[in-house]
């Protein structure tokens, strides 16, 4: 009698936890099973259909929870989260971002497999394990509607100074600073290139010209490729994005030279380091990973062989300015200060 009681319990036990598996599998519980990842990132939508399915068929048992906004946005969350850490990794957002968040104590040292084949400058140079690992630069490109500019007589800027012409009044339109990466790494280019006083009064100049600050970086190149505006300031991927998808644009780096961020990853300083987060941050970095970012970023972090795409210079790295990121992230606060005071009134609504 107590053993077929005891079979009974069993029996019930066994028919219970066959009911959960049921359910965890019909409504998506599974990662219970699996190592769960929170990743903020400011990759592009477009870029993670791409790089997400890579990752899952070579770790089908990491499930990643992606927390996807544009570069100044993640930035404010994650310090907003300085004293109670959410995220478990950040991938692809830019590394001024990432050397506030180091100096604030945020970041755990890691060096992920591989860490040696990335480019000086394109990684944490201070501090060994490493905190923060650059995977590829986004540059600042001018992006024109040829047959919006064609219908107002308006020719294809090559540089900084072309956008100053009076034809460009009410014709362009750039990311706000305070909420793009492209925006502030391209206002601290101007900062740079001509030193902070002259940077100032042509930044004043180029208010006037300007119809809109939107607060994506993307932003300007879509409205370019729309019609909505002939020329945006935006990033370069985005321009060649938009001609490939066959909208009728041109791209051009300033002569002067681009303006460039690093997009890093780095391992976020929690009371419990996931070994999946170091698992993703290895593969972050590999062969696999760099072969997928070059596709359609030129400037990667390490060596592997690129084909420049269509519409680049055969070096990539000859468009680039001098940068000081260093600088930048030391300096961005004070910068994005004094951006808002003077020139906020054109940002698009939140």
């Amino acid at each position: 009698m107590r053993n077929g009681l005891n079979f009974h319990k069993r029996g019930h036990f066994i028919r219970v936890i066959l009911g959960l598996a049921v359910l965890m599998t019909v409504f998506g519980f599974s990662s219970l099973y699996a190592g769960d990842l929170l990743v903020y990132t400011a990759l592009e939508d477009d870029e993670l259909a791409v790089y997400i399915p890579a990752f899952k068929k070579a770790h089908p048992d990491i499930n990643l929870n992606i927390v996807r906004d544009s570069t100044g946005i993640v930035t404010a969350k994650l310090l907003a989260e300085k004293d109670n850490i959410q995220a478990d990794v950040v991938w692809g957002t830019a590394a001024t971002s990432l050397l506030i968040c180091n100096d604030l104590g945020m970041l755990q040292g890691y060096n992920p497999k591989g860490v040696e084949k990335v480019r000086k400058g394109m990684k944490d140079g201070r501090d060994d394990p490493v905190r923060w690992v650059g995977i590829k630069a986004y540059v600042t490109g001018i992006v024109g509607n040829t047959i919006e500019m064609k219908a107002k007589n308006l020719e294809m800027p090559q540089s900084y100074a072309d956008l100053l012409k009076p034809m460009y009044k009410g014709n362009v339109v750039m990311p706000n600073p305070a909420s793009s990466g492209t925006g502030f790494l391209t206002v601290s280019a101007i900062l740079q290139l001509m030193g902070e006083e002259k940077g100032w009064d042509y930044l004043d100049q180029l208010h006037e010209n300007i119809a809109q600050y939107t607060h994506s970086g993307s932003k300007p190149a879509k409205m370019a490729g729309k019609g909505e505006f002939p020329i945006g300031i935006s990033f370069a991927y985005r321009g060649f994005k938009q001609r490939a998808g066959g909208e009728p644009v041109v791209v051009a780096f300033p002569k002067e030279g681009s303006g460039y961020e690093v997009e890093a990853n780095a391992l976020m300083k929690k009371p419990r380091i996931k070994k999946e987060a170091k698992i993703f941050l290895d593969w972050a970095i590999s062969d696999e990973a760099m072969a997928l970012y070059a596709k359609v970023y030129p400037i990667v972090a390490t060596d592997i062989k690129v084909e420049a795409p269509d519409g680049w210079p055969s070096d990539p790295m000859s468009v680039l300015i001098d940068n000081d990121l260093q600088w930048a992230a030391k300096n961005r606060k004070r910068i994005l200060a004094e951006w808002i005071k003077r020139y906020d009134s054109k940002s698009e609504a939140k």
